[in-house]
């Protein structure tokens, strides 16, 4: 990511695209990144999920809107789209709701005035040996009205302007499914630190205790993934102690999705970690997560990230987790997913570790504690 945004920082285009750039980026790396953008004479369009960059650089947005069938595009601004887009929707709803409202009324009347044309009709044919002329014209003539009036409202119903109903988008809808309760302590590290070649991370003291809510910040490189791993005892330390509290089960979507990497189809690798589910149960929760069946059966690794993302959150809730470690997992969500992963972590009851750059969720999901790490240095600072 880095070399990457080095490279865009010292090129000189005409025109830039820049397909989801904010991704794997630390603060800083944001910060060079925005500044960029701002001050850039070309014209630049950019692929994004990152709002609060969004939010800080994009002066119009272009949406693939698949709810009104359409594209749109919106100015002023990535918070005057979010206002604008929800207002085109409301009018588009209201619109073909009145169209539908008034195309069921004319429908009701015109079938009314058929079955009255109908029945005066029988009536007719049943007195068509009375004598009665006036009653015969009497009867003929009202046949004749309920007639024009039926052929009158069809005609209305013609002139309609027809108005598609708009598409109820898939939407991604989940909840963490909760292992029973652990322990107090739920992982402690003591005096502990780890070396990987030239990198040192520790010596490290840090408890973290049930129902924590802890953000993991700090740069690239600066040893966030190697504390995931030291603290969840997947590395050994080489000096200092290390423990896992008891019944502690642990849910993980991490930085590289290596849990769907492999060459199994989905389907396989998934069942596999799920082994008491029927494989007909596997493929209804993976299509939740908009995985049918040419991705399922494809293999896990030829996926795209963002499919084995949304593998990954399937998982969670597939199995029951009372520690749940998230590595950067917006990463390769769209917006409306990322909106239901806040959803998700605000009703979980565990304990909760999270690493990410992205701004708007660290805004938003709620917080209990902060540790920022750099240059393998564990700091702990207030959640906000």
């Amino acid at each position: 990511a880095r070399v990457g945004l080095a490279g865009l920082l010292l090129s000189r285009y005409d025109a830039y695209l820049l397909d989801e750039p904010t991704n794997d980026l630390d603060t800083e790396g944001l910060d060079l990144l925005e500044e960029f953008v701002e001050d850039a004479k070309a014209p630049i369009v950019v692929v994004s999920h990152d709002r609060e960059f969004l939010a800080r650089t994009v002066t119009s947005v272009v949406e693939i809107d698949r709810s009104l069938q359409r594209i749109t595009t919106y100015g002023g601004g990535y918070e005057a789209y979010l206002e604008e887009r929800s207002v085109a929707r409301q009018h588009a709803r209201q619109s073909y709701e009145q169209y539908s409202g008034r195309r069921s009324e004319l429908e009701a009347r015109a079938r009314s005035q058929r079955a009255w044309m109908e029945k005066g009709v029988k009536n007719a044919r049943r007195k068509a040996k009375d004598n009665d002329k006036i009653g015969r014209k009497f009867r003929s003539e009202a046949t004749e009205k309920q007639a024009a009036k039926a052929r009158q409202s069809e005609r209305l119903i013609e002139r309609l302007e027809v108005i598609d109903e708009p598409r109820k988008e898939w939407q991604l809808q989940f909840s963490i499914a909760p292992a029973p309760r652990s322990g107090e302590i739920v992982t402690v590290a003591r005096a502990a630190s780890v070396s990987r070649g030239d990198f040192t991370l520790g010596p490290i003291d840090v408890q973290l205790n049930l129902r924590d809510r802890v953000a993991v910040t700090g740069p690239n490189g600066g040893g966030k993934s190697t504390l995931l791993s030291l603290i969840l005892g997947r590395i050994p330390p080489d000096t200092g102690l290390v423990s896992i509290g008891n019944g502690v089960v642990i849910g993980e979507v991490d930085q590289a999705r290596a849990l769907f990497e492999g060459e199994d189809p989905l389907v396989v690798a998934f069942a596999r970690e799920v082994p008491d589910w029927p494989t007909a149960e596997v493929r209804t929760l993976l299509a939740k997560f908009g995985l049918g069946v040419h991705q399922v059966m494809r293999p896990a690794a030829s996926l795209s990230p963002g499919e084995r993302t949304r593998a990954s959150l399937a998982l969670l809730q597939a199995r029951g987790v009372n520690l749940l470690v998230l590595d950067e997992p917006t990463n390769h969500l769209d917006l409306p997913a990322i909106e239901q992963l806040e959803e998700a972590l605000e009703s979980f009851d565990g304990t909760l570790l999270l690493v990410t750059h992205d701004r708007r969720m660290l805004d938003t999901v709620r917080l209990t504690r902060r540790w920022n790490i750099e240059s393998g240095a564990l700091e702990e600072i207030a959640p906000d």
